[in-house]
């Protein structure tokens, strides 16, 4: 049985039970049997029903939000924004999906030939309760739409949040089978990517979970995409927009609670404005305000869980015995629930292996660079690249910081975030594959070319 537990108040809420082995292997005969009709089902069809799920998601959004808010502790007006944003996701593939399935011909020697986009079967999705709707939205538009079905394998956290997703898709007049989600336990995955009925999987994760998932598709020889960890650089130059900064560092630290792969966790700022941005980044973020999640006016609701707050301070106290300094925050707050205040750490010594791991709450590192090439090699020197966020009006700085950057995205004078528009995804230990745009669509199709 899986039973949520608030981070906001300690108390127990919904239960599911969990899956027995004779109703998840009907459940993979379903996604099966599934797809055996799905992929033949014409491509406006298929983007039909994803618009009638953009407006089931539309139409129950403030339901939607506040399971997530109840079950990991997101604000709730962040939990209505995440909602919001799977319906775009749902309407984008709709509308320009089509376009991205056009098949494409070369003139070879002698006879022409063509390259088509086929679906390929069952897809396993593991995903995590951080945006425990658009994670798992990224992966079920472009898969619906592909001709392919969905398994989703939810973190236990977030359950409900995943049977939420089923039902809209059901209720919006989804086949049977086309997408359900499996109330299973982690050491179910293995088996799951054996089965011969799912053809790929895609996980969105922990490093530790990323390796053993990519283990096993290797083992059965399955297409696998990995979205890991990421100790993303936040980099701020002379020449950039201070206050501007300033104000995206902070969203970028308190946004969820800190609990994002992509948000920038090391603050790269150099030498000539460290003193400036320091000050200003402090006062701001002692200026948060944690709460109830449900209130509008609370900047910052609790972690997810106990379990991840304590995560955290053993991995603030691991940096500061380290070297590294705390100015302020970063203590449990008292009273119930997962709260944590903000804080900023100073003098942190980049190569330190607690220095090296992924910060998953409201905590800055500060760094001070003494020049571009400084503040890039900083940027690098983690095991991570996933995504980075940039500072600058400077032309030649921006084209350095675009090419020698080591990550899969990087975002300019903006605070990095995903949109269904654009490829998302990293390099190094933060997992390789590419989700949304064309290429997250094409990650799991065959490319089958056609000779005359």
């Amino acid at each position: 049985m899986f039973t949520s537990i608030n981070p906001a108040t300690g108390q127990p809420g919904d239960s599911i039970p969990e899956l027995t082995a004779d109703a998840l292997d009907a459940a993979i005969a379903r996604a099966d049997s599934a797809y055996r009709a799905w992929r033949l089902t014409p491509i406006a069809d298929r983007t039909a029903l994803l618009e009638r799920i953009a407006e089931q998601f539309e139409a129950n959004t403030r339901e939607l939000a506040e399971i997530a808010t109840r079950e990991m502790g997101k604000t709730l007006k962040s939990a209505i924004a995440e909602v919001q944003k799977c319906a775009t996701a749902f309407r984008h593939y709709a509308q320009e999906g089509p376009a991205m399935l056009e098949p494409r011909r070369f003139d070879t020697p002698g006879r022409p030939a063509t390259a088509h986009w086929q679906p390929l079967g069952p897809v396993l999705a593991v995903m995590p309760w951080n945006f425990p709707f658009w994670q798992v939205v990224r992966f079920a538009a472009p898969t619906i739409l592909a001709g392919n079905v969905g398994l989703l394998k939810h973190a236990s956290l977030t359950q409900g949040c995943g049977a939420a997703i089923e039902r809209m898709i059901v209720a919006a007049g989804a086949p049977a089978g086309l997408f359900q989600n499996l109330a299973i336990r982690s050491d179910k995955v293995d088996a799951l990517i054996a089965d011969p009925r799912i053809v790929a999987v895609t996980l969105t994760g922990s490093e530790g979970a990323g390796i053993k998932v990519a283990e096993a598709a290797g083992r059965n020889l399955k297409k696998v995409v990995l979205e890991l960890g990421g100790s993303d650089p936040f980099i701020v130059m002379p020449s950039a927009d201070l206050d501007a900064a300033v104000k995206q560092a902070v969203t970028a630290r308190i946004q969820n609670t800190g609990q994002s792969c992509i948000c920038g966790k090391r603050m790269i700022v150099h030498a000539d404005i460290y003193d400036a941005f320091l000050d200003r980044f402090s006062d701001a973020m002692r200026a948060v305000k944690a709460g109830d999640p449900m209130d509008a006016d609370t900047d910052m609701g609790p972690l997810s869980s106990e379990e991840q707050r304590q995560t955290t301070l053993e991995q603030l106290a691991a940096i500061q015995t380290a070297g590294g300094r705390l100015l302020f925050g970063g203590e449990a707050l008292p009273g119930k629930g997962a709260y944590m205040s903000a804080g900023i750490l100073v003098d942190v010594p980049i190569d330190d292996p607690a220095a090296q791991e992924e910060l998953f709450g409201p905590i800055a590192m500060v760094f001070r660079a003494a020049d571009i090439d400084a503040a890039i090699a900083l940027a690098n020197d983690v095991p991570f690249g996933l995504g980075s966020s940039v500072w600058t009006n400077d032309p030649d700085e921006r084209a350095r910081f675009e090419r020698d950057i080591e990550a899969g995205m990087v975002a300019v004078n903006a605070m990095l975030s995903s949109t269904p528009e654009a490829p998302f995804g990293g390099i190094k230990r933060s997992g390789h594959g590419r989700e949304l745009g064309p290429y997250g669509l094409h990650e799991f199709m065959n490319l089958k070319t056609v000779f005359g």
